[in-house]
């Protein structure tokens, strides 16, 4: 099926109240150009030097979203035009991503990424940590960022409980910060989880955004 065709299909089983972000790291822009004459307006990607190329080259009403690792010497070339950083996960980063900010006169807005996988390998906080952060001095003091919800990546296997047992997981940590830190704040409201694989389950779950990929745009290359 053409890329078209498979965010119709994809689009069909979300409600409106989930946003689609087609996640199009290592895709070309010819790629990209198609899904968004296909009415795809949020992309993904998880290197900032390829996001600000393709940000470059592609339509300026695309809400960019930034989906990896994000290293803090690269955080300058996406601050000025980045929609959400789905990845923060030290009170580090957050507060270059505030300084970065603050120079271009932005606020930009961001979600806490949680550890939920059993593998060791993904990147993310506990909340315990989280809580730290929160309530740390540094974080008070920020003007140039916004918290507006958690992301998390459940551990790829095929075992459909394992996976939806950490995305509940990932909906009880969000509940319990926004009762604790945001219950005021009706921003707060997101969760970002799922991907081409277990998206479905993420929804059942309480995703509201969901990182679709290889099922919009075909395997990648890596090449």
């Amino acid at each position: 099926m053409s890329i078209a065709q498979n965010l119709e299909q994809i689009r069909k089983q979300l409600n409106e109240n989930v946003t689609l972000v087609a996640v199009s790291k290592t895709k070309p822009v010819t790629d990209l150009q198609e899904a968004y004459n296909a009415g795809q307006r949020v992309f993904g990607e998880n290197k900032a030097i390829e996001m600000r190329d393709k940000h470059e080259a592609l339509p300026n009403d695309i809400q960019w979203h930034f989906i990896g690792h994000l290293q803090t010497n690269k955080i300058k070339y996406i601050v000025p035009f980045v929609s959400l950083i789905h990845s923060v996960d030290s009170l580090n980063l957050l507060k270059e991503i505030d300084k970065e900010a603050a120079k271009k006169g932005r606020t930009v807005n961001c979600l806490l990424q949680f550890h939920i996988a059993s593998e060791e390998t993904k990147f993310g906080l506990d909340f315990a940590e989280a809580c730290a952060l929160l309530d740390s001095d540094d974080y008070k003091a920020m003007s140039n960022i916004n918290l507006v919800g958690v992301m998390g990546m459940a551990t790829n296997t095929d075992k459909q409980q394992l996976v939806r047992t950490e995305f509940r997981n990932l909906k009880n940590i969000f509940n319990r910060l926004k009762d604790r830190y945001f219950s005021d704040k009706n921003d707060f409201c997101e969760i970002s989880t799922g991907m081409s694989g277990d998206y479905p389950i993420a929804v059942e779950e309480g995703s509201t955004i969901v990182r679709v990929g290889s099922a919009i745009f075909g395997a990648r290359n890596y090449n």
